[in-house]
């Protein structure tokens, strides 16, 4: 099959791709030789910046299917009749390595949802553990940095990720999930997705209510051992991007149950009351005792995308993305991502990135954003401005109908170390593993570990004591075995 003619990227066609114009036969070549030129630049800035966290993904897309009615909680219309269908895309990553790392390492995996709704792009970006290690995202620079490379080595190191986790006992919950069995998945189709942080529900009547999103495999949960996980890692870095691309190819389209947690804000400060947990604490989970799980509805992909850069690199999500009926809560790590995701998608891939395919909204778009780089919606003859509309000075809420949020308390810098429970949770999630996971659970802990001081050991093992006796005892009897001396 023959190709069409090479044009450059004005479209004007090239005499010939194969020689350089030049002074001569031997060069020097000339300046004036513009399809060179231009092929050359676009070479050179083919790669848009990775991202600084959740480098390496996959994505696809497919449709959510509302099971269950939620309309007592939220007006927001993708939810607004059983049965009702929603496009959607997802995108499944790592989060501490490279774009070309391998998909086995022990890490999270980024579980981040985009639903095309006829309100605009609802963008649910969370992982697959219902928890994380921080709180509070003035510390979100500091541990990814950790999780990166040493200035000076460019080596990985467990005594910076230990030194930061062994001095941040808020870490502990997500520490004991990620070096469990859990910090390995099989592949992306066989784990759990969270939204992870507490958002809100506005229902017609203006009520508000908090909630908590679960993604469910229906493909069973599938983790890999330590030792299948580095196997794999180098015969198949890829492994996980092949597995579920494979899977939609053939049309085994991989599914999700979608529950949610609701709690009214008096269920939660009685809660708050009762077990001295902050609710909006992204270290901790809602017990499904307190807070059992509603179903709403079923989440499938059934669609790779034709093109990866175009529609999984360019991908740019945001949980500031939120539609009418739908809101935020006091997470202090939330309000930081709300601001920072955006920013980050501005660096990344430029002022106008909510304009490429994948990021477009399939609702109607007006504005008054203008120019920028590769501005190709630029809003023709229309005023570039909004009309000034005066108004009266009444409280109307946080828009489309959210009623406004009471704040509490002084303006300050809070520390709550040495004040909130930090290890009941994690002696909780350690109690439920059996007795083999929890030997994985310490010797995958004692791997990195016996590569660190004493010092730092020995703050880790505090932790692990204060959640269970049992889970220290079992990592220093790892750690003895791995060192070949007492740790105590």
């Amino acid at each position: 099959m023959s190709q069409p003619p090479i044009t450059t990227a004005s479209g004007i066609p090239v005499a010939d791709n194969q020689n350089s114009a030049s002074a001569g036969p031997r060069g020097p070549l000339l300046l004036q030789d513009f399809h060179l030129i231009e092929k050359l630049q676009h070479f050179n800035r083919e790669r848009i910046p990775e991202r600084v966290v959740h480098a390496k993904g996959s994505g696809a897309y497919g449709k959510f299917t509302v099971t269950h009615d939620l309309s007592q909680y939220t007006k927001a219309k993708l939810f607004s009749a059983i049965g009702k269908e929603t496009e959607t895309f997802l995108r499944f990553s790592t989060v501490g390595g490279e774009k070309g790392s391998a998909d086995t390492e022990r890490d999270p995996r980024g579980f981040a949802v985009r639903f095309y709704t006829e309100e605009g792009n609802w963008d649910l970006v969370g992982n697959n553990t219902p928890v994380f290690f921080l709180k509070d995202g003035i510390k979100f620079p500091d541990f990814i940095h950790t999780q990166k490379r040493d200035p000076q080595t460019n080596l990985k190191s467990a005594t910076m990720m230990f030194d930061f986790w062994s001095k941040a006992p808020e870490s502990l919950h997500q520490v004991t999930t990620l070096f469990s069995s859990r910090g390995t998945p099989d592949g992306y189709r066989h784990m759990h997705g969270f939204g992870s942080h507490t958002y809100s529900l506005i229902n017609d009547a203006g009520e508000r209510v908090y909630v908590k999103w679960h993604f469910l495999t229906q493909q069973g949960i599938k983790n890999l051992s330590a030792a299948d996980a580095t196997r794999i890692a180098g015969e198949d870095p890829d492994y996980a991007q092949r597995d579920l691309f494979n899977a939609i190819a053939r049309g085994d389209f991989p599914r999700w149950t979608v529950s949610v947690q609701v709690a009214t804000e008096a269920e939660l400060a009685a809660w708050e009351q009762r077990t001295g947990w902050n609710p909006f604490d992204l270290t901790k989970v809602w017990p499904h005792g307190d807070f059992p799980l509603r179903q709403v509805g079923v989440l499938e992909l059934n669609r790779n995308p034709l093109n990866y850069h175009a529609e999984v690199e360019q991908a740019a999500l945001s949980p500031s993305n939120v539609v009418p009926g739908m809101g935020y809560s006091p997470d202090k790590m939330l309000q930081a991502r709300l601001f920072a995701y955006h920013d980050a998608q501005l660096y990344r891939v430029g002022t106008n990135h909510q304009y490429l395919p994948v990021n477009a909204p399939r609702c109607p778009v007006h504005n008054q954003q203008r120019d920028g780089a590769m501005a190709f919606a630029n809003g023709g003859a229309e005023q570039n401005y909004h009309t000034v509309q005066a108004g009266g000075s009444g409280v109307r809420g946080l828009g489309n109908g959210e009623p406004a949020l009471a704040l509490d308390g002084a303006a300050g810098l809070y520390d709550p170390r040495g004040t909130d429970d930090d290890f009941t949770q994690a002696g909780n999630l350690f109690r439920v593993l059996d007795a083999a996971e929890q030997q994985n659970l310490f010797d995958n802990l004692a791997g990195p570990l016996s590569q660190v001081s004493d010092e730092i050991i020995a703050r880790q093992l505090g932790h692990f004591d204060k959640a269970d006796a049992a889970y220290g005892a079992g990592v220093r009897a790892a750690l003895k075995k791995k060192k070949g001396r007492n740790v105590d």
